[in-house]
């Protein structure tokens, strides 16, 4: 037993890093834009400064941001140092991790719009009220912002940029996200496998409370809060523990907590925390019955938070293996990569710190300019704060652009459907319910997919090709409670109703059009 708990914290907090990478990356490239382009006075004046406006531009920039609750920290951290008040603060690093383009995209297909939307609206409401309650109880938060020495026009600027990265990559940014990935890692030693099946029905009442316990020490990607909803909503879960787990799960992590009690203190931070939990648990029961899906029937189980469980029943000297073997196929191409560049500039930091005795990078990187200082061929000389808002404008328009590269059009798609098809099937039939759960986790995100592509290129989504999609997914769920028990006639039947019910999907798609 000691041995699979082992392994399955390894798994866990390794699958945990590889969804969390790019949203970190893009969290220490935001931070060193902060600091070295727009610098605390343009950061603060971005932000409003304080106040509700504070609060309300947080909110609107944290939506627009790619950055998750981990990606967040070297963000918060930088913000502070520029001086802007708590509030406006922790309203960003709750409001930033719950959606971006990418992931509210995604929401709209697993539910009725509405549901999302009044999600987004109830989270504005947390920030808006808690920060702006805890900047009345606490209207003293804002430390004066650390004076920045400008850098010359030309390489050094791009330089600047580097180094900041790496700077945060090697400091206690790194730590505390470590810290924020450990909660996924007790959660994993402390969790039977599947135990967390049945615990969040809509009948169930202190759904929302437990959910609170889980979704705090837990990490999830918007991406991954996104599908875990979905889930819910087809399970008839609850919708308040639906967005508790939004609200805390996407939203916050052990690793935030602690940089808000270092930074606040433990009365500052208490109370926002409790203020936090007061207010989403009271949004989470109110919102339950007029938000429920009328019809929905109760599944009284769900598979969405098997994440959060320990991942194997029981030790074995095969375990190291197959977790490599989970880790390498659950990794995707971007997560691999920018864990590479997370990698790379974590040693460009403790270069830059190692080297400090002999070499102050950041005393070069501010020299000013001689007297008799020309631009050369390819320096141009913009403002650094113009230089800041275009590349953030940028990466606000490289996510919107990135959801057609996310979420191809339909016949590209259905490529990835038949390969995700072909393995589940085969698995299905072999009674391999670990790769048959692997792919049919896999074949049902593809078609989620698919409705998403189909409402970015055509701006709706009808209920026709909803529906055709939604009886795959039934009809997978069923094929892999039907493996996991070892029916196999039922499998094979199973499975031929999966291949009718894709071929309907993919007519309904490429030849039904409106």
């Amino acid at each position: 037993m000691g041995t699979a708990i082992v392994w399955s914290i390894v798994l866990r907090v390794g699958q945990a890093a590889l969804q969390a990478a790019p949203f970190i990356l893009a969290g220490v490239f935001i931070a060193a834009i902060f600091r070295r382009f727009l610098g605390p006075e343009n950061t603060r004046r971005l932000f409003g400064g304080g106040g509700w406006k504070g609060l309300l531009v947080g909110w609107l920039i944290g939506m627009l941001l790619p950055v998750c609750s981990l990606g967040v920290i070297p963000v918060v951290r930088e913000m502070r140092r520029a001086g802007l008040p708590g509030g406006t603060i922790l309203a960003f690093a709750l409001a930033a991790p719950l959606f971006n383009p990418l992931s509210l995209m995604y929401g709209l297909t697993l539910s009725e719009p509405f549901t999302i939307l009044a999600f987004a609206t109830c989270s504005l409401v947390v920030v808006t009220v808690v920060g702006a309650i805890w900047d009345w109880l606490f209207p003293h938060t804002a430390q004066p912002a650390e004076p920045l020495p400008p850098v010359r026009y030309g390489v050094r600027r791009i330089l600047s940029l580097v180094a900041a990265m790496g700077r945060d990559c090697a400091d206690s940014s790194a730590g505390l996200i470590l810290l924020g990935l450990a909660g996924v890692g007790l959660l994993a030693a402390v969790l039977p496998p599947n135990s967390l099946q049945g615990s969040m029905n809509h009948d169930n009442l202190w759904a929302p409370l437990l959910m609170s316990a889980l979704a705090l020490p837990a990490y999830a990607s918007p991406m991954m809060a996104m599908s875990q909803l979905g889930m819910m909503f087809q399970h008839g879960n609850s919708v308040g523990a639906a967005f508790v787990l939004l609200s805390l799960g996407a939203g916050m992590n052990l690793g935030l907590v602690a940089w808000m009690f270092a930074c606040y203190g433990w009365r500052s931070g208490g109370a926002w925390l409790g203020l936090l939990l007061l207010v989403v648990l009271g949004l989470s029961y109110g919102i339950e019955r007029p938000l429920f899906p009328h019809g929905q029937e109760i599944a009284g189980h769900t598979h969405a938070f098997d994440v959060y469980c320990r991942a194997w029943h029981s030790g074995g000297p095969d375990l190291a293996q197959l977790t490599r073997d989970r880790l390498r196929q659950d990794a995707q191409f971007f997560e691999i990569k920018s864990l590479q560049l997370l990698g790379l500039l974590c040693a460009v930091g403790l270069a830059l710190r190692a080297a400090k005795p002999w070499f102050d990078a950041e005393a070069w990187l501010t020299q000013p300019a001689p007297a008799n200082h020309q631009p050369g061929r390819f320096d141009v000389v913009v403002s650094p704060a113009v230089v800041g808002g275009t590349i953030l404008l940028g990466l606000v328009a490289f996510s919107i652009v990135g959801c057609y590269a996310y979420y191809p059009p339909a016949d590209e798609t259905f490529e990835e459907i038949y390969v995700a098809q072909g393995e589940a099937l085969s698995a299905a039939l072999a009674l391999n319910f670990e790769q048959a759960h692997r792919w049919i986790d896999i074949y049902d995100g593809w078609t989620r997919k698919l409705e998403v592509g189909q409402f970015l290129r055509r701006g709706s989504l009808p209920a026709y090709h909803q529906a055709r999609a939604k009886l795959v997914r039934d009809k997978l769920e069923l094929l892999e409670h039907e493996v996991q028990d070892g029916h196999r006639e039922e499998v094979a039947r199973l499975v031929s109703e999966v291949s009718k019910a894709n071929a309907r999907l993919k007519r309904a798609f490429l030849e039904e059009l409106p």
